[in-house]
């Protein structure tokens, strides 16, 4: 695995979302992640599982646990933890590398059974999912973050569609913050350096 590109220091003097100050890390996932449209099926379902992990709880608490997740959950890949058996999720709730919540755990071979499915079904994930925004991000000019939604009629449909098909974890609000992770919707701020509006 290549080495990881060093965080951007908290000085570099660059406007960001203000969300994304609290430390290097996070401004490292807020510049080179977040908001960045993404396509790469492995990626989708790692985001998926890691949303529904951040269920009550910080997005910094779980992306301080992202490499103990890939670590415990066979690198993000279905096939492997649809095959997990109940030994083997009993066993997670001793990792310290993740959030030790049961239900949530559960959930993760929950979802990649539902997501195996999906694909023999349906086909990529990626296409149903970019398909549901019209094809392309859903960029939005917001100035605030007031002025960001917790939930938008296009999560509720998709959350809709997702539970549906048997995926857990996957309500309105945490998929509406999975569609700005995966860039389906940019909801960087106009002053922020991210938003392809922002000209400095």
């Amino acid at each position: 695995m290549p080495a990881k590109p060093p965080a951007p220091s908290i000085d570099d003097g660059k406007p960001r979302c203000p969300w994304s100050l609290g430390s290097d890390a996070y401004k490292h996932y807020h510049d080179t992640e977040w908001g960045v449209p993404c396509r790469d099926e492995r990626k989708l379902f790692e985001f998926l599982i890691l949303e529904g992990a951040q269920a009550g709880l910080s997005w910094s608490t779980i992306l301080a646990k992202r490499e103990g997740y890939r670590a415990a959950f066979s690198d993000f890949d279905p096939q492997r933890i649809a095959a997990f058996t109940d030994e083997q999720l009993d066993a997670l709730m001793q990792n310290p590398g993740i959030v030790r919540n049961r239900l949530k755990i559960a959930a993760t071979r929950t979802n990649a059974q539902a997501w195996l499915r999906f694909a023999e079904q349906e086909g990529s994930f990626s296409d149903w999912l970019w398909a549901q925004a019209g094809g392309e991000p859903i960029v939005h000019r917001r100035r605030s973050l007031s002025q960001v939604p917790a939930r938008t009629e296009l999560s509720d449909a998709i959350s809709k569609a997702l539970l549906k098909r048997g995926f857990k974890f996957v309500g309105s609000t945490i998929i509406y913050a999975y569609l700005q992770a995966m860039g389906v919707v940019n909801d960087h701020l106009t002053s922020c350096h991210c938003h392809p509006d922002y000209r400095g």
